[in-house]
């Protein structure tokens, strides 16, 4: 048994990687990576590599992803290749629309080709899109939490433009095609291995070299936050049992504002004198209020619950950012 990650030395990718290799220790596993700025060779450390096919390369190199997928023969593609950063895609869309929605689109085409083999053989395929919640445009304090198939997709930037693009094809390969397709929506993640222009490392990482930890606006924005643990057993979940077609939000209820975390995060870094580490700086254009998740869905059908706080998954963060990288 084999199965494909294509992003797999990223943050996502390769905290998937790990627990999965933990938790089949008869299956191997194939990546295919960029390696691109937020890509590290590190991320795998320790990983069993007896178990590992690395490819370095692109997702839009047709030949590279068809001789992968005939020479391994996976029984599914987990799909964490993406550009992902907001900033970037507002300075630089061109790489976003090449990766996030030509690449998927590459993608789901060969695995269309493969998929009618596997089934000419009697064989099951399943591609799993990891998607995010941005698809669903920015919320109000009062309005309801996005839910599947029924909350309207309104990307407001670069980036989740091109998400919510991907997550469209996806939808028409399975209706079109009959290709087997989940797409799952994740809250922000957080957690060991990320890179650290995300918000959370920028944090921790500033404290800890005592430099002002920057804040767009007045730090009101909100967002939901998931350890990244708590993420990767969601999607080996749906891997194991969702259905075709289906999408699913993973979400945790944690909804923070930007500048509550990060008092929380002094708080638990001992960080005296608060507001001399705060350096509010201009908003970010067309910055996006609230994202909401309701995984109702995922607690209906497979019981799925996010089980790490915030409180023991940022002490956990803090800890590896402090060990790994500040050693």
């Amino acid at each position: 048994m084999t199965i494909l990650v294509t992003g797999g030395f990223g943050f996502i990718g390769s905290n998937f990687v790990l627990r999965h290799l933990n938790r089949f220790p008869d299956e191997q596993v194939v990546i295919l990576d960029k390696f691109t700025y937020a890509a590290n060779p590190q991320n795998l450390e320790g990983a069993d590599k007896s178990r590992l096919a690395v490819y370095r390369g692109d997702i839009n190199n047709k030949e590279l992803v068809a001789n992968i997928l005939s020479a391994h023969d996976p029984r599914a593609i987990v799909n964490f290749a993406a550009e992902s950063h907001v900033d970037r895609s507002i300075e630089g869309p061109d790489a976003f629309v090449q990766t996030n929605i030509v690449g998927v689109a590459n993608l789901l085409e060969l695995s269309r080709q493969y998929n009618n083999y596997r089934n000419s053989l009697g064989e099951s395929f399943l591609f799993l899109q990891v998607g995010t919640d941005e698809v669903y445009g920015s919320l109000s304090l009062d309005m309801a939490s996005s839910v599947e198939d029924l909350s309207p997709y309104k990307p407001r930037s670069p980036y989740a433009a091109s998400k919510a693009a991907a997550d469209h094809l996806c939808k028409a390969y399975f209706e079109t095609y009959g290709l087997p397709v989940i797409v799952t929506h994740c809250g922000n993640n957080y957690g060991p291995r990320q890179h650290v222009e995300k918000f959370i490392p920028t944090i921790i990482t500033n404290l800890f070299a005592d430099r002002p930890v920057p804040v767009y606006g007045t730090g009101e924005n909100i967002r939901e936050w998931i350890y990244v643990d708590d993420h990767c057993d969601a999607l080996e979940v749906v891997l194991s049992s969702g259905t075709p077609g289906d999408t699913y939000n993973i979400g945790s209820n944690f909804e923070f504002k930007n500048i509550d975390l990060v008092n929380l995060i002094m708080d638990l870094m001992n960080v005296e004198s608060k507001e001399d580490h705060i350096k509010f700086v201009n908003d970010r254009p067309g910055h996006d209020f609230r994202y909401s998740l309701d995984s109702t869905k995922m607690q209906r059908h497979f019981g799925f619950r996010a089980t790490t706080s915030l409180n023991d998954g940022l002490a956990k963060t803090i800890e590896w950012y402090k060990s790994t990288l500040l050693a």
